[in-house]
């Protein structure tokens, strides 16, 4: 089954997917119907957040990404009406977004960043550039 999810910079090395941080997980939203995924699109731009595609990929492959990533998939049907605040969200992203900055280097950094004396090596050079 093919679901719609928003994907940034798609096909890519640097491509990324669109997420929730909702009660200190990661969702990521599959939606039914397309129309309903370009208008979250719209609602993204509307808020000078950086638009993303609709790209159509199986259940399958997203619900094993977010497995593997410790991520959280949810699925809105066409028609969904939210019951929940939270649920708001899978239909209306957020008033505020979190920054994304250059997403593909998070892991390099987050790798290069391992031990205190590199932490510590780092912050004094920054406050050398003061």
């Amino acid at each position: 089954m093919l679901v719609n999810v928003l994907l940034y910079e798609a096909g890519t090395e640097s491509e990324g997917i669109h997420s929730l941080e909702l009660k200190g997980k990661t969702v990521i939203l599959m939606f039914e119907d397309k129309d309903d995924a370009e208008r979250y699109c719209g609602l993204l731009e509307a808020q000078d957040f950086p638009t993303p595609s609709v790209e159509a990929l199986t259940r399958i492959d997203i619900e094993a990404f977010c497995v593997e990533a410790g991520y959280e998939a949810r699925y809105v049907e066409k028609g969904f009406i939210p019951s929940t605040d939270e649920e708001r969200l899978m239909i209306s992203p957020p008033l505020s977004n979190l920054e994304v900055g250059n997403w593909q280097n998070q892991d390099k950094i987050n790798d290069n960043l391992s031990s205190k004396d590199e932490l510590e090596d780092i912050k004094n050079r920054l406050e050398n550039l003061l």
